[in-house]
């Protein structure tokens, strides 16, 4: 009897021992688990592209045809605006907004450094479909520095749609759900500036989330999204990208773009 009990209690002691081994690991893996989310308002123009669609090859440099431009958020910090325009950069977007909860703080050096300098600049808003209405937050887009003037050197606003760094890809919204609020963003910040504003996005995103939805391109420019030698096919209804975002690892800031025209057409945009 003696010899049972203490094999009995030998094995209660392990499985005790197994049950809080388990418990312990699973408390040192929710921190890390947390961790990969990041903090609301820190999401960035094309943050989701390396992890959902890679990192190919750059394009060929030399286009005359092409402008090159860059986006900046506030991670960058302050820009060194007067390298990036001796370096043959002339146009940029800074990130302004996101959802209705976030301004970025370095917005005035990054929007009028790039201005002063020379540049064509714009305004851009991370969209948060989960959190607020597309009229709110082109509202607030709008409210903090997403307008536009008719001087020459202001671009329309983006929206910037993409992979929901925050939680669900398509931020729990059905294909049609998403297109709606879409339209509820565009046709808002119709109404407030006068322009119809660029979308920004990556094709594999917009497959997944809109359905492919087309009926945006005859109003809407599209910035496309792809980290390669060549921007690949593009969302349906878009016969040509206007913008194209082709690598997060340039020179001086990362985000490097190009526009698909020559200075003038950059102008022409501008204009309106």
């Amino acid at each position: 009897m003696s010899v049972h009990r203490s094999g009995t209690a030998r094995v209660r002691r392990l499985t005790a021992a197994g049950i809080l081994l388990a418990a312990f690991s699973l408390l040192l893996t929710l921190p890390s688990a947390a961790a990969t989310v990041p903090a609301r308002g820190s999401a960035s123009m094309g943050m989701g592209v390396v992890p959902h669609d890679g990192r190919g090859g750059t394009p060929a440099g030399g286009d005359a045809t092409q402008t090159e431009g860059v986006d900046v958020a506030s991670y960058q910090g302050n820009v060194a605006w007067s390298t990036l325009w001796s370096s043959g950069v002339k146009w940029a977007y800074t990130k302004a907004s996101e959802g209705t909860y976030y301004t970025n703080p370095y917005f005035a050096q990054q929007y009028n450094g790039s201005y002063n300098v020379g540049m064509i600049r714009g305004a851009y808003h991370f969209a948060t479909p989960d959190t607020t209405s597309g009229a709110v937050q082109a509202n607030y887009f709008v409210d903090h520095g997403g307008g536009w003037s008719r001087d020459g050197k202001t671009l329309p606003g983006v929206l910037d749609i993409e992979w929901n760094p925050y939680g669900a890809s398509c931020y729990g919204k059905t294909a049609s759900a998403m297109v709606g609020w879409i339209a509820d963003f565009l046709n808002t910040y119709k109404a407030r500036t006068g322009r119809d504003a660029v979308i920004y996005t990556a094709t594999s995103w917009w497959t997944e989330c809109t359905g492919n939805y087309g009926g945006f391109a005859a109003n809407n420019p599209l910035w496309i999204a792809r980290y390669a030698s060549d921007p690949g096919t593009l969302p349906a209804g878009w016969g040509y990208y206007t913008m194209w975002q082709y690598t997060s690892s340039g020179p001086t800031v990362g985000d490097h773009n190009k526009f698909n025209g020559a200075l003038d057409r950059v102008q022409a945009l501008a204009n309106g």
